[in-house]
């Protein structure tokens, strides 16, 4: 018979179990908040009154409970007080304690018996310190509720609440019933020994109920495998401060991290747990001192993520003002930000060419949005790029960024994106001041007597003339920027009497108006040119035109779809190979290209991609499927899904060095995939 020599499983008997531990029980720092609600334990109840009621060779499964030694406890001056760490199961049996002590705390002046044997399960005889020991922030909260008397009100915690409700749901005479179920709970106890790998096992049976979060993931994999001493290190001088600075935001701030140094897209998977998915990989192996200098890292970054969520936090003024346009257009480019951020505090990168690439960037995201071109999935390109140097850098920036031409025309007819920023900044005015107003000159439901002082009512106008008003009612030219007292004044106002109170504005943009006679389609179209011409300068598109190719998608960021998808036979317009045109339509057809072209020109690329990966080319064809001959004595399995051949070629393409030359156009129909 093989045994396991690291991992311990046996069935036991829950409460004695726990009666007979002579280790305190610790939750450990990287667990989540304790969370089980009145439901929960509504149905906890409810399981044991019933079997608590069945025959008494009829037991209730709890599942597994996974707990390893902490090694740092044994022999130290405390006389080698054994603690077992709690990595699974910390919510049931929080739960259970919480239950017995209110069976203790209803029964103990009148069933001493009961009473002694309940008490047994909490405490440690002697000490009268509890059996379990929850994460220290909540250590106290439970052991006033476990240790408390009666007469005693335990501050407000879900251990409270909990332990309200049993109280309140388990009268005196139910006590011995309560208790008869409680004896017939049963888990399996696994007990990890140094050589397990805790963090696999936790997945593994973490993989029901409520799921962890990708960050809560994320500090399980940290601190899992180390010492409680250490990780409480690893808590304090690292974790908090990372919580602290990301706050809500600690999922995209690691999401944000992993672009940035791996310059790769990452997306939630139907695991719901990608962030965490690309951590592990990025860490396959986090030895302590490892850990602390990672630890660092993570900690700067996190406090740079602080400054870019509130730019107040910035100190130069400048800076700060940019990283505050930058937030119009939510936090996408945050991976850049962060390390052209870094860069300069370092002295890699000069304060003028930080400006100038933060100006580019809100160039980049504005013209995408007036014409209304995605902006996602660019920054992994640009992080990409950014490793190259500054230079290159804006070279991509530019490269993504549409022409004057297509950005003018747009103004002329498409409704303006952020508006508030873009008057603002035109006004150069503050566009956060809150008493600064976007007003419709021409009202977008002008009333049938509005007019725009040629003499003619809305009324009189025929159907086309309304209908060319409306088109461009939300354009840059029937725009402007208002004081909020002004603005109440000329709410669906008559332009004549709209250009008296515009001459009161102490905003440029606005006082202009002033000089119109009358205010029409013409008049809009004039000022859309005119505001153009500023925008275009404003928000300048900087280095040489180069084909604009804003349509078609780096290899390295091209969609990862999981198996066949409907349409995936027309999924590509065409594919840019090195400068050649390929005629391409499918993710199979694509990875059969490749690795032929790259078996021709690179062979040893291959090689080295394969060596690493096991595959997909074998010299022999060892079992039925799919195949192709790259040579006599080469073959190219063709049986994978669509995920794995993407996969394939990004890697492939990454180890010949030719990534950033190979772009895909996608179709109509693997835009909609």
């Amino acid at each position: 018979m093989i045994t396991a020599t690291n991992i311990r499983a046996h069935a036991v008997n829950t409460v004695a179990w726990l009666a007979s531990a002579q280790a305190t029980i610790v939750v450990p720092v990287y667990q989540r908040q304790y969370r089980w609600d009145i439901g929960g334990c509504e149905q906890l109840l409810s399981d044991i009154r019933a079997v608590a009621d069945r025959d008494d060779d009829q037991m209730h499964f709890i599942g597994s409970i996974l707990s390893a030694a902490d090694a740092s406890r044994a022999g130290g001056e405390d006389g080698g007080a054994e603690e077992w760490v709690l990595i699974d199961g910390q919510q049931r049996i929080t739960t259970l304690m919480l239950l017995i002590g209110a069976l203790f705390h209803t029964v103990r002046d009148e069933d001493p018996v009961l009473a002694a044997e309940l008490e047994r399960v909490l405490l440690h005889p002697g000490t009268g310190e509890t059996k379990l020991r929850p994460h220290r922030e909540w250590a106290a909260p439970f052991r006033d509720v476990i240790i408390g008397t009666t007469d005693t009100t335990p501050a407000p915690s879900r251990f409270a609440d909990n332990y309200a409700f049993f109280r309140s749901q388990i009268p005196a005479d139910d006590v011995a019933r309560i208790w008869r179920g409680l004896q017939r709970l049963e888990h399996v106890a696994i007990s990890l020994g140094a050589g397990a790998n805790a963090q696999q096992i936790f997945e593994s049976l973490n993989s029901t109920g409520e799921p962890l979060r990708d960050h809560e993931l994320i500090h399980n994999y940290v601190l899992m495998g180390l010492s409680h001493a250490e990780q409480l290190i690893i808590e304090d001088e690292y974790w908090a401060a990372i919580e602290q600075s990301t706050g809500e935001h600690i999922a995209s701030f690691w999401a944000h991290y992993l672009v940035m140094v791996g310059g790769r897209e990452v997306a939630t998977t139907a695991s719901g747990r990608g962030i965490y998915d690309v951590f592990r990989a990025r860490f396959p192996r986090l030895e302590p001192a490892m850990l602390r200098s990672m630890a660092q890292q993570w900690r700067s970054f996190a406090e740079l993520y602080a400054t870019l969520l509130d730019p107040a936090r910035e100190p130069d003024a400048d800076i700060r003002a940019r990283l505050h346009h930058l937030n119009t257009f939510g936090r996408g480019m945050y991976p850049l930000v962060m390390t052209l951020r870094a860069r300069y505090g370092e002295g890699e990168i000069g304060r003028d060419q930080l400006l100038e690439v933060l100006d580019d960037l809100q160039s980049l995201l504005l013209r995408r949005d007036v014409v209304g071109t995605s902006s996602e999935r660019l920054v992994a390109r640009l992080v990409r790029a950014s490793s190259d140097g500054i230079d290159a850098l804006a070279t991509a920036i530019s490269r993504l960024t549409p022409s004057d031409d297509r950005v003018r025309v747009a103004l002329k007819h498409s409704p303006l994106p952020h508006p508030e920023y873009v008057l603002s900044r035109l006004a150069q005015a503050d566009a956060s001041d809150d008493e600064l107003i976007v007003d419709h000159i021409f009202p977008p439901a002008p009333s049938d007597e509005w007019t725009g002082g040629d003499g003619r009512r809305w009324k009189d106008y025929t159907e086309d003339e309304q209908n060319s008003h409306r088109a461009l009612a939300a354009t840059l030219g029937n725009l402007t920027l208002l004081e909020e007292h002004l603005a109440a004044q000329v709410f669906d106002a008559d332009f004549p009497d709209k250009r008296a109170v515009y001459s009161r504005s102490a905003l440029s943009v606005s006082r202009q108006l002033a000089t119109v006679d009358s205010w029409g389609t013409a008049a809009i179209s004039a000022r859309s040119a005119e505001l153009a011409r500023q925008v275009m300068a404003l928000w300048r598109r900087r280095g040489p035109l180069v084909i604009d190719d804003d349509g078609l998608t780096p290899i390295l960021d091209a969609m990862s779809r999981r198996g066949w998808p409907r349409g995936w036979e027309r999924e590509f317009s065409y594919v840019e190979y090195v400068g050649e045109h390929w005629e391409v339509p499918d993710i199979k057809y694509l990875f059969n290209r490749i690795f032929h072209r790259l078996w021709a020109d690179q062979r040893d690329a291959v090689i080295a991609y394969c060596s690493k990966r096991g595959g997909p080319v074998y010299d022999d064809r060892a079992w039925n499927g799919d195949w192709d001959s790259l040579d006599n004595d080469h073959h190219l399995y063709m049986g994978w899904d669509s995920r794995y051949m993407m996969a394939a070629v990004q890697g492939v393409l990454d180890e010949a060095g030719l990534a950033p030359e190979v772009f895909v156009k996608y179709s109509y129909i693997g835009q909609i995939m």
